[in-house]
């Protein structure tokens, strides 16, 4: 049995709440059986109710952790969430080629759940530069939407999973949640490799509690990439995860407004 850990790395935001982002990819990775490592881009004021104020963190520091940990520490893979500007885009891309990083997962985090871009243009044009360097991205509808150029329905979410990896030269985990709402919640994986689609399953969970889904949901494929699963087993195994820790947590309590999902339920 080896002794290692299976190490992997976030590279995100602060969520203060600890609903979403580092601290939800924490306990995502932890949950699933990775050792967690980090790198903060920015530090938000944050809790179930949402956003009240936002610090970056200077770009050279940002740097300056990736080197930190890269000298020091192996990762079987890297997960990407908020990357809110093109110079920290740019920076996190080169230092990443900088270490032959490989295994990447990024949640292209652009769109608010008010439907506001968090991403100014030139941002998102070095995000999409960024896109063909990882190995899978995981975006929700919106974002989706925004990526490839037209509105996507559930007519046309497999087409749509193949052209945005046609286009970005990487597999794509289209997510679902954001269509209309039926019993079944389906979510499309387009493997840019083998050129095959997966339509995954699950049972849609009616709750407030989705704070840090996304989050989440990309951290547990990542550790499973890591643990040595295939690109279908990691994001059909993450998908459910996610979708039992929304079930087991759509009735608990934390603060008054969108609650976290249960990342523990396993041991819970």
């Amino acid at each position: 049995m080896s002794k290692s850990y299976c190490s992997i790395l976030t590279i995100a935001g602060s969520d203060s709440g600890g609903g979403a982002g580092i601290q939800a990819d924490i306990k995502s990775i932890s949950a699933n059986g990775g050792y967690a490592a980090s790198v903060i881009t920015a530090s938000t004021a944050q809790n179930t109710q949402g956003v009240t104020d936002i610090h970056p963190i200077p770009v050279p520091h940002i740097i300056m952790q990736m080197k930190a940990v890269f000298d020091d520490i192996s990762f079987s893979a890297i997960k990407i969430g908020m990357l809110h500007s093109s110079e920290v885009i740019k920076a996190v891309k080169a230092t990443l080629k900088q270490y032959k990083m490989t295994n990447i997962i990024f949640d292209p985090v652009m769109i608010a759940t008010s439907g506001d871009k968090l991403l100014n243009d030139d941002a998102v044009e070095s995000l999409k530069d960024f896109l063909p360097q990882v190995m899978l991205i995981t975006p929700n509808i919106p974002e989706a939407e925004l990526l490839i150029g037209h509105k996507i329905d559930l007519d046309n979410i497999q087409a749509s999973a193949k052209e945005l990896s046609d286009l970005y030269q990487t597999s794509v985990l289209l997510k679902g949640g954001h269509l209309k709402l039926t019993d079944t919640m389906t979510d499309i994986l387009y493997d840019y490799k083998t050129k095959e689609i997966t339509v995954i399953h699950n049972k849609t969970v009616e709750t407030i509690n989705t704070h840090g889904t996304g989050c989440s949901l990309s951290s547990s494929i990542a550790t499973y990439i890591g643990l040595g699963f295939s690109l279908e087993e990691s994001c059909i195994k993450g998908c459910e995860y996610l979708n039992m820790a929304i079930e087991k947590g759509k009735d608990k309590i934390l603060g008054k407004g969108h609650g976290p999902v249960n990342h523990f339920w396993k041991t819970t």
